[in-house]
C-alpha cells in the first residue's frame, strides 16, 4: 500500500549509538570499503521476518540505550529483537513490550526503548521501507568512514525518520527465542601465527581475557595476559578481514568487527569463526572471553550448522 500521507518517526531521542544497518557491502575491500551492517546477523533477520520485510531491509541498530520514538501516519507493524528493555505507549497508556514480538502502533503511538540488557546491540524494525539513500547496494552506516545513510552518521534527537510504503500484512508475529551467551569464542590460528612465541599462543588459548570498555563497531580490544611476540610488533600492512585478531605493540588483543579497517599493521594470531560473530559482538564490556582453537573443516561445519539454525527460526515466524 503506497501511503497517500506522510508517515515518519520523530526522534525524541536517539540514543548512544543509533544507525541505520542491512546486510552490508559485499566485495569492496579492494577499494578500502568495509562489510558493514548489522552486527548480530541472526537478530536482524529475525527482526525483518517479525514484520512481514524482506530478510534484506534496512533496519535501526542501537547499542546500550535504544531511541524514543513518536509514530505519527497510519498503523504499521513493530519489532524489536535482542536482549533489551522497551515500552510502548498508546494514548495514556504505557505498556512493556516483549522481544520477539510484533506490535501494530497508530498515529502518535510513542517507543521507548530503555536499555539493552546482558548485551549491547538490539534491532528495531518496521513494516515498511525506510526512504534512505544506499551507496553501494547498501544503507548501512559506518560512522567512522561518514559512508552510508543519514550522511555517514548517526541518527540525532529531533530528526525525522520518514517512510515511504507500508506493508499490506498487519498481522502480529512472534518468536519463541532466548540469546544464548557462549563461554568459549572459537577461532582459527592467524596467518602470522607463528610470529608468537610458545608461551604466547599458550596464554591465547588457556588465559581468560576482558572485554574492554575499548569496544566499539570497528573494533574489539580485550585486556589480561600479554601475547609474547618473537617476530614484530609492527608488520607491513595487510588485508584484514571481519572477525580477525590482532595483538597489538602492547601485547592485548583487539578483534576487528564490522566496521573495521580493510588494512592493518599488527601481527594477526587467529580469526573468530562466522558462527560465533554473533555471540561475540553481544559481549559487553567487563565480559570474560577463552579462545578455543578448531580447523578449518570444523569450522566450516559450524557455519552450516548456525545458517541451518538461523533458517530454521525464521521459518518458526
Amino acid at each position: 500500500m503506497t501511503i497517500q500521507n506522510e508517515n515518519f518517526f520523530k526522534i525524541i531521542r536517539a540514543g548512544i549509538n543509533t544507525t541505520f544497518q542491512d546486510l552490508g557491502r559485499k566485495n569492496l575491500y579492494h577499494i578500502g570499503i568495509p562489510f558493514s551492517g548489522a552486527m548480530d546477523n541472526r537478530n536482524y533477520l529475525i527482526s525483518n521476518k517479525l514484520v512481514n520485510n524482506n530478510l534484506d531491509s534496512p533496519v535501526l541498530e542501537f547499542a546500550y540505550q535504544g531511541p524514543l520514538l513518536k509514530y505519527y501516519g497510519d498503523k504499521i507493524v513493530i519489532s524489536i529483537t535482542g536482549d533489551v528493555n522497551f515500552e510502548i505507549k498508546k494514548s495514556s497508556k504505557t505498556f512493556i513490550g516483549n522481544c520477539y514480538e510484533s506490535y501494530i502502533i497508530e498515529d502518535q503511538d510513542e517507543i521507548n526503548i530503555l536499555s539493552t540488557k546482558k548485551s549491547v546491540y538490539g534491532y528495531f524494525s518496521v513494516g515498511a521501507q525506510f526512504d534512505l539513500e544506499f551507496y553501494w547496494g547498501s544503507c548501512s552506516t559506518n560512522t567512522k568512514a561518514k559512508i552510508g545513510s543519514n550522511d555517514g552518521n548517526k541518527l540525532i534527537d529531533g530528526q525525522k525518520i520518514k517512510l515511504k510504503k507500508t506493508n499490506d500484512d498487519l498481522s502480529k508475529k512472534n518468536l519463541d527465542y532466548i540469546n544464548s551467551s557462549i563461554e568459549k569464542i572459537r577461532v582459527l590460528k592467524g596467518t602470522n601465527y607463528d610470529y608468537f612465541s610458545e608461551k604466547g599462543k599458550k596464554s591465547f588459548f588457556e588465559k581468560e581475557f576482558l572485554v574492554s570498555k575499548l569496544t566499539d563497531r570497528m573494533g574489539m580490544r580485550l585486556e589480561g595476559a600479554t601475547i609474547e611476540n618473537i617476530f614484530d610488533t609492527n608488520i607491513k600492512s595487510e588485508g584484514l578481514v571481519k572477525g580477525v585478531i590482532q595483538i597489538t605493540s602492547d601485547g592485548n588483543p583487539i578483534i576487528m568487527l564490522s566496521d573495521h579497517g580493510t588494512i592493518g599493521g599488527y601481527p594477526k594470531i587467529g580469526v573468530v569463526i562466522s558462527a560465533d560473530y554473533d555471540k561475540l559482538v553481544q559481549l559487553f564490556p567487563g565480559s570474560k572471553i577463552k579462545f578455543q582453537e578448531i580447523e578449518l573443516s570444523d569450522a566450516e561445519t559450524l557455519f552450516k550448522m548456525y545458517e541451518m539454525e538461523t533458517q530454521k527460526l525464521i521459518s518458526q515466524i
